[in-house]
C-alpha cells in the first residue's frame, strides 16, 4: 500500500498562522519536504518550526529553480515528483511544505498534480494567503459590497490588469518592483505594500509613491479604487 503526499500550506510568515490542520499532518507525517537546496535555509522550513518541533522528522530540501526557463521548470518538478514517489512507495507519509496556499501561485502544485497522474494519493491542506494576512495586517477589507478582487502576477505584464474594476493584489513583483510602481503612480488607487507579511523584517508601505523599488521577493501590494 502506497503513502499519501500531502502539499501543507504554511501560511504568509507568521507561525501562529498556521492552521490546526496544517500541524497535525505536519506532526503524523514521516517525511517533511521543504522547497530549496538547503533546509535550513527554507522560509517554509522556518516557519513551521516556530509552530512544532521537527528535530526528529526526516527533513528532506527539494530543488525548486526560480525561472521562466520551460525545460529546467519540468526537469526540476519530475526530479521532484520522482523523490516522493519513492517515499510513497514505502507506504511514507510525506508533507511537502509550501509558503500560504498551495493553490495559490505554488510551485508545489505541478508536483502535485504529477503524483495524482501516476496514481498516487496527493491531498491539499489550505494555508492562509498572504494577501488575506496583509490586509489584516493593515486593518482593512481586501473587498466589500459587490467589488471585484483581481489576484495578478505582477512579474508579468500589467498594464492592462491595472485598469481593472475593484481592487487588485499584485503578487511576484520580483525584479520588475520598479515597473510596478511606476504603473500603479499612474492611477488614482488607494495602494499599500506589504513586505515580508508575518516575518521578523515586515514592513508597510503606503503609498505608491513611497514603494521601496529593492523591496524583496516576499512583497505583496494591495490597490484598491478610491
Amino acid at each position: 500500500m502506497a503513502g499519501i503526499l500531502y502539499g501543507v500550506g504554511v501560511g504568509p510568515g507568521d507561525p501562529e498562522l498556521l492552521t490546526l490542520k496544517a500541524v497535525n499532518v505536519i506532526k503524523n507525517s514521516d517525511i517533511i519536504l521543504v522547497p530549496g537546496d538547503v533546509v535550513e535555509n527554507s522560509v517554509a522550513y522556518k516557519i513551521a518550526t516556530g509552530a512544532l518541533d521537527l528535530q526528529d522528522k526526516k527533513l528532506v530540501a527539494i530543488s525548486m529553480p526560480m525561472t521562466k526557463d520551460k525545460t529546467v521548470l519540468e526537469k526540476a518538478h519530475d526530479e521532484a515528483a520522482k523523490c516522493i514517489m519513492e517515499y510513497l512507495n514505502d507506504n511514507m507519509q510525506v508533507a511537502f511544505l509550501t509558503l500560504g496556499d498551495p493553490c495559490i501561485y505554488s510551485t508545489y502544485i505541478y508536483v502535485h498534480k504529477r503524483i495524482l497522474a501516476k496514481g498516487y494519493t496527493a491531498k491539499i491542506i489550505s494555508g492562509i494567503p498572504s494577501f488575506c494576512a496583509a490586509a489584516a495586517l493593515v486593518n482593512d477589507s481586501l473587498v466589500e459590497k459587490s467589488e471585484p478582487l483581481h489576484i495578478l502576477p505582477a512579474s508579468y505584464d500589467i498594464e492592462e490588469a491595472l485598469k481593472l474594476s475593484g481592487t487588485k493584489v499584485l503578487m511576484k513583483s520580483g525584479k520588475k518592483m520598479a515597473n510596478v510602481k511606476k504603473e500603479l503612480k499612474e492611477h488614482d488607487y488607494n495602494v499599500v505594500m506589504i513586505e515580508n507579511c508575518g516575518m521578523e523584517q515586515e514592513k508597510v508601505y503606503y503609498g505608491a509613491e513611497n514603494i521601496d523599488e529593492n523591496a524583496g521577493y516576499y512583497s505583496l501590494i494591495i490597490a484598491k479604487d478610491r
